[in-house]
């Protein structure tokens, strides 16, 4: 049975721009797109009398009925399903991603140094799901996916940009790659796999020397870990960045023209509450790009 593709709406902006996102990458996969909405918590799901609660309840149908009229029109040829599930927001979207090829959330609002926030309902979502979650920002286009034409004007027609994924290879992440790669082919698109390293403390007389040696061994490490990727993959044009600096700051320069940036996320044990891990935390603020949050062990 195939996983669908899962996005949460809420009926904001940034849900409907995540659910369009989400019915493309339904196409380009070949999958069913499934739509979920969470009950607020504490309203019975079964009819009420109650006149307090017919309000809300129309509303909260509303924006599934909504969003699947908007969604067949635009997009046909997807197979979509809708839910209300009467729990929670981050509970619901976390149940419904475990069971997802993909889960596809909306940011929540742009932050000052240009990019975006993510929610407490997207922060806690991400830090818990098994499965990849996409952040997508709310005035994200079909035509921001592709490079602009000849002319410089955004265009529906041209190639996708760029994939963008951050690789440290001592601590090599297969589900990262896969899904990278994976996303690349998928959009016929170059894969950039940035890896930053930083140089340790050395006396100032040998640093010249120092930053040569560790650039080499991070080049050779870096490929390495991308050459029997590279071997499945043959078609994907893979383009090695291995910058010094920190992974955040590398990851949110190389995303600058991208379509797609792909981070991993260690799964914690649930003691340890909510983490994303410094760079993806940080890239979630911060990058303009769709953002895909992919789980490992």
């Amino acid at each position: 049975m195939l996983r669908p593709i899962v996005v949460g709406l809420d009926g904001s902006r940034e849900s409907l721009a995540a659910a369009d996102w989400a019915a493309r990458e339904a196409l380009r996969r070949g999958l069913p797109l499934r739509l979920v909405h969470a009950w607020e918590a504490g309203m019975p799901p079964d009819e009420s009398e109650l006149p307090e609660l017919k309000a809300p309840r129309y509303w909260a149908r509303r924006i599934l009925r909504s969003a699947m009229d908007r969604l067949n029109e635009r997009y046909p040829q997807v197979y979509l399903s809708a839910d209300q599930i009467s729990r929670p927001a981050a509970d619901a979207l976390i149940s419904a991603g475990a069971e997802a090829e993909l889960l596809v959330l909306g940011s929540r609002a742009f932050s000052g140094f240009g990019g975006f926030m993510a929610g407490s309902v997207a922060l806690a979502t991400v830090a818990h799901v098994t499965r990849p979650v996409v952040l997508v920002r709310a005035d994200l286009t079909l035509k921001d996916e592709h490079v602009p034409d000849a002319d410089g004007r955004p265009s529906a027609h041209t190639p996708y940009r760029d994939v963008v994924v951050g690789v440290d290879p001592a601590h090599p992440c297969e589900e990262l790659l896969a899904f990278a790669f994976e996303n690349a082919a998928l959009r016929s698109a170059p894969l950039r796999v940035v890896y930053a390293w930083q140089l340790p403390y050395v006396q100032s007389a040998a640093e010249a020397k120092a930053r040569k040696a560790v650039h080499a061994r991070a080049e050779k490490a870096l490929a390495a870990v991308l050459g029997p990727w590279r071997d499945k993959y043959p078609t994907v044009e893979v383009i090695e960045l291995v910058q010094e600096g920190r992974p955040a700051q590398q990851l949110l320069h190389a995303t600058q023209d991208a379509g797609l940036l792909a981070v991993g996320r260690r799964i914690r044990p649930a003691r340890l509450g909510m983490h994303t891990g410094p760079i993806a935390h940080a890239v979630m603020h911060h990058a303009r790009c769709p953002i895909a949050i992919v789980p490992h062990e």
